[in-house]
């Protein structure tokens, strides 16, 4: 068989075995994190978060279509739309291996095509695009709504066309390829930006096949020729074309009185003149270089071009519309992710500068009724601690805290450059890259966070090798994120990079300027202050994707070492066996658990969840992503409970997001918000301080609001540069309740009205006053109980602004009841509105096929298993509270029914204790005993592994667990004792008097 026909064949061999893969692991529905905004506005065609994804958005809305008309299967089709971009990276990885194992062992010119090399050739395809497959982060992708699924496929498809333009770079119209590569990268743009940074490494392919004298000067020059285009399309052509776009616009409209967009019409036409006029130069003159140029350009803008969905959709209003990036200016933001602040790269500040000076930026514009208007102008800050390559920069809550932990740096000392470098290489690049590397290649405890230690076993890599004499606990090894795989990939892909080099050298630059590229380079330029809200490995998959090529090649590499021994067909088809038993085949075994999805529904139902809980009409405030982008998705693709509105506080920020608040959406009327637009634009109220006017007793918080909403003088400050603002005079805010009005609408039911409070007072818990915290007064001044006022249990205390002694949980939301305040009771956030929560959890709820699901997820079970342990258990003590401790004992029955046996930490065992008390309380002790013994079961075996690391005076020994861990059986003993469980009780005690011996010193030590 032809050479050509097996490479074809095979490659979609590589791309059935990954989709198939894929979709059989596939979520069912959505996922957490970003992918439920994803899959909204990829359905609707709505505008996602910067820095916009158009034509993610479009293709989404393709596969979207395959639901043919049954909602609830838009994820699977959208999730199946990742899983079949990833097959076909899968199968152009295999190309490009084949193509670089071609060059690597080409024959004498015109020599015909030897099976040896043939069979080497395909091997070293197969075992480097089936590893790939199966790597983690990479897997990760492919079953989910996400961009990184297709923004590989663009980076393997450009990657592919070099290798194929190379290989016909001799022959008339090969630089049609290039032409082509350009247009992929364009429209990569509207996917994600990591496509980019194949550039450099495409200039090297270039100039080493076309280069006349190839020399080291000549390709440090190529190289740097390739970071200057990577420069040019990421600022050049992403980035200024739309500020001086609007630049145009700003002259257009409010010194020619034109509408909006009509400079930033023409100032497009003036590209497409210059383009279309360079290209016909070219020609004339017969200049192919500036031909090619000319074209590739044009091409990118031609792909680039799917942002013009960004105003359009942003003009029609969708319901999703972030930033509302319906002008020129505000795109320019949008496209720059403005909104996310700036790192520096190449010099700033410390992070314990101080600020000595400020100066003023540039002007910043909104758009106004008719013209651009004046927002006020950039600050610009002036620090007196500052250093060339900044890492340890940021100053924003905890961060400075963990960068002296992570250092070991003492509270008062400053960092110098050197503490900087450690910072980079220890935290940046090992433990948020190589890690990450590691994972992939080598192995993983588990799926928990592992930003903060290199010690702990919680997110760390491992081969595997050794674990059978560390005594792991069982919740590690028998857990399914556990996933060694004997570091057998990294040593193929290291014997893979060794050969490549001896033998290509220029090849292998070319890989390792990808490999570089697209994993050291982005940790440099992102430059990540300190720990993140999840962890990035999904950042460098393109790294991931450049090492698999050298795991192809290592094959070849294993060839060359045995065939020695044997003959070159025996040396090429054992090499390609043993490689795809020590490669794809392991890791498939070992990473399919920690990855097959096909029955997890946790996303879906906890954001269902969180909707059912609302009563009608509710105005639900949330905050994270994992509290809101699901419940847009069930909101906004399946049209659950379309009667509550979603506000998302890290948005209502924006004037913008407030704007949209104002108007109807589904089947929620506006918000109570009564401000004008003008009182809460741009640069106006962006923050207003409070100052203490010692105003005795409590204001109503519409008098409050009106004060600092007002645009009189006399209510304002006047600052030393002469501009007034308000300020916030008073903390002590008061509602007087009507309770007619709170009866009318069916906030209580009226046997609860001789609850209610006469006077809502509460004290206000910020310094000062942002937008959303302006808008949230509003709501509650002219509210008047119409709607009800709801927020999800997983927000931060701070976005709720002091009303706890008035939040009362009925689900996983608190709804705002004006009872009197319970002053006896310490958690005011587990009060509960008790036979409500009831009716909710037993009848209405969904579990997510918790208890029966193949996999669980991370948020699955650090996330909400906490909430749902924690939620069961309110609801029964509330009910016991609320005298109802027949109620009580079936709720905890249903956390039973519903919800795995596990234990994701200590907070989770103390709840459950607490919920074995409660079921001996209701004198149901079989229950009760299995709680305890669920709890005692997870504490041993974190206790017994402790003691191996104090034995072995491991420093990895966790103290916090130790102290938790014997203290919780402590506090089991007293209260199975209490309760007459003898024999649970004594076996209790013989272990506590066990690991209080085993753990004495370590014990004593602490708290001397």
């Amino acid at each position: 068989m032809q050479y050509k026909k097996i490479n074809n064949l095979l490659g979609w061999l590589c791309f059935a075995i990954a989709s198939l893969t894929y979709i059989l692991t596939l979520e069912p529905s959505v996922s957490f994190w970003d992918c439920g905004e994803f899959i909204s506005c990829a359905y609707r065609l709505q505008v996602a978060h910067q820095p916009g994804y158009p034509m993610f958005a479009m293709l989404g809305k393709m596969f979207s279509l395959l639901s043919f008309g049954d909602n609830t299967k838009v994820p699977y089709f959208t999730n199946m739309g990742s899983a079949i971009a990833s097959g076909a990276t899968i199968m152009f990885l295999f190309w490009s291996i084949t193509a670089i194992a071609k060059k690597m062992l080409a024959g004498k010119p015109g020599e015909p095509e030897d099976q040896n090399r043939t069979i080497l050739i395909m091997g070293a395809g197969l075992v480097g695009a089936l590893a790939f497959t199966y790597t983690d982060t990479f897997w990760f992708s492919a079953v989910e709504t996400i961009v990184f699924a297709l923004s590989m496929l663009c980076t393997a498809i450009v990657f592919w066309a070099i290798l194929k333009w190379d290989a016909h770079a001799d022959e008339p119209g090969a630089d049609k390829w290039i032409v082509f590569i350009a247009y992929v990268i364009g429209l990569s743009i509207g996917i994600h930006l990591l496509n980019l940074l194949t550039i450099p490494a495409i200039a090297m392919v270039y100039y080493f096949r076309r280069g006349k004298n190839i020399s080291v000067s000549g390709a440090i020059g190529t190289f740097l020729i390739g970071v200057l285009i990577l420069v040019f399309v990421q600022y050049g052509i992403r980035g200024y074309t739309i500020k001086i776009a609007a630049y145009f616009d700003l002259f257009f409209v409010n010194s020619l009185g034109t509408g909006f967009w009509s400079g930033a019409f023409v100032w497009f036409l003036i590209i497409a003149a210059v383009l279309v006029g360079g290209i016909i130069y070219s020609i004339r003159n017969r200049k192919p270089l500036m031909n090619l140029a000319f074209l590739c350009i044009s091409f990118i803008y031609l792909g680039y071009s799917s942002f013009a969905y960004i105003p359009i959709r942003a003009t029609a209003n969708p319901d999703l519309n972030n930033s509302h990036p319906d002008n020129a200016f505000t795109l320019y933001g949008y496209l720059n992710r403005i909104q996310y602040g700036e790192n520096p790269l190449l010099f700033g500040q410390y992070f314990d500068a101080k600020v000595i000076d400020q100066t003023e930026g540039n002007t910043l514009y909104r758009k106004g009724k008719n013209s651009y208007e004046n927002a006020g102008k950039k600050t610009n800050y002036v620090y007196d601690h500052t250093t060339f390559l900044p890492r340890m920069y940021s100053a924003e809550g905890q961060d400075p805290q963990f960068y002296r932990q992570w250092l070991q740096m003492s509270d008062g000392a400053a960092p110098t450059f050197s503490d900087n470098l450690k910072w980079l290489g220890s935290w940046q690049i090992y433990q948020m890259y190589v890690r990450y590397f590691l994972w992939n290649f080598v192995g993983r405890y588990n799926d928990a966070d592992g930003q903060q230690s290199t010690a702990s076993i919680d997110g760390n890599w491992t081969s595997g090798i050794l674990d059978g004499g560390k005594h792991l606990p069982k919740s590690v090894v028998d857990g399914t994120t556990y996933t060694p795989l004997y570091a057998l990939p990294l040593i193929i892909g290291l014997l893979g990079a060794i050969y490549h080099f001896q033998r290509k050298k220029r090849d292998a630059l070319v890989v390792l300027l990808l490999f570089f590229f697209t994993g050291i380079a982005i940790v440099l330029y992102v430059n990540q202050p300190s720990i993140q809200p999840r962890e990035r490995d999904y950042s460098y998959v393109g790294s991931f994707y450049a090492f698999a090529i050298w795991i192809g090649l290592g094959v070849i590499a294993l060839a060359e070492l045995i065939r020695v021994k044997l003959s070159p067909k025996v040396a090429a088809i054992l090499a390609t066996g043993v490689c795809l038993l020590a490669a794809p085949v392991i890791m498939a075994k070992q990473e399919w658990k920690a990855h097959d999805r096909s029955t997890k529904m946790t996303p879906h139902d906890m954001a269902y969840n969180y909707l059912i809980s609302c009563p009608p009409n509710a105005i639900l405030f949330t905050y994270g992503d994992n509290d809101t982008y699901s419940l847009w998705y069930d909101q906004e693709v399946e049209g659950i409970r379309p009667d509550v509105r979603i506000v998302n506080l890290s948005l209502f920020t924006g004037d913008w997001y407030i704007r949209q608040m104002q108007g109807k959406m589904n089947a929620s009327e506006p918000l109570p918000i009564t401000m004008p637009y003008d009182k809460y634009k741009e640069g106006v109220r962006d923050v207003i301080y409070f100052d203490d006017k010692k105003i005795p007793g409590s204001v109503d918080i519409k008098e409050v609001f009106d004060f600092i909403s007002s645009d009189d003088k006399a209510a304002q400050v006047q600052y030393q540069s002469g501009d007034f603002g308000n300020y916030l005079p008073t903390k002590n805010f008061k509602i007087t309740i009507n309770a007619d009005d709170v009866l009318k609408n069916h906030v209580i039911t009226p046997d609860q009205k001789d609850r209610l409070a006469s006077v809502m007072e509460w004290k206000y818990t910020s310094n000062y006053v942002t937008k959303e915290n302006l808008a949230l007064f509003d709501i509650l001044a002219h509210n008047n109980w119409k709607r009800p006022i709801c927020f999800t249990t997983t927000i931060g205390n701070e976005n709720l602004v002091g009303l706890q002694p008035y939040l009362y949980k009925e689900g996983f939301t608190y709804h705002l009841i004006p009872f009197k305040p319970d002053t006896a009771t310490h958690d005011q956030l587990g009060k509960i509105n008790s036979l409500v929560m009831y009716d909710n959890m037993m009848n209405k709820f969904k579990y997510g096929n918790f208890k029966t699901a193949k996999f669980l997820d991370h948020e699955s079970t650090t996330m909400f298993y906490p909430v749902m342990v924690t939620t069961f258990l309110d609801l029964a003590d509330g009910l016991v509270k609320d005298g109802h401790p027949d109620l009580a004992i079936k709720a905890l029955h249903k956390f039973d029914d519903v919800m795995p046996d596990i234990n994701p930490g200590l907070e989770v065992a103390d709840r459950k204790i607490f919920m074995a008390q409660t079921a001996y309380g209701l004198h149901d002790n079989v229950l009760a005993n299995k709680f305890i013994n669920s709890v005692n079961n997870y504490i041993v075996d974190q206790l017994d592994y402790n003691y191996y690391l104090l034995k072995d005076n491991n420093s990895a020994l966790d103290l916090r667990n130790v102290q938790y861990g014997v203290s919780f059986i402590n506090a089991m003993v007293g209260i199975t004792a209490d309760n007459h469980q003898t024999a649970l009780s004594a076996k209790l005690s013989a272990e506590l008097k066990d690991y209080s011996n085993k753990f004495a010193p370590v014990l004593q030590r602490q708290q001397q």
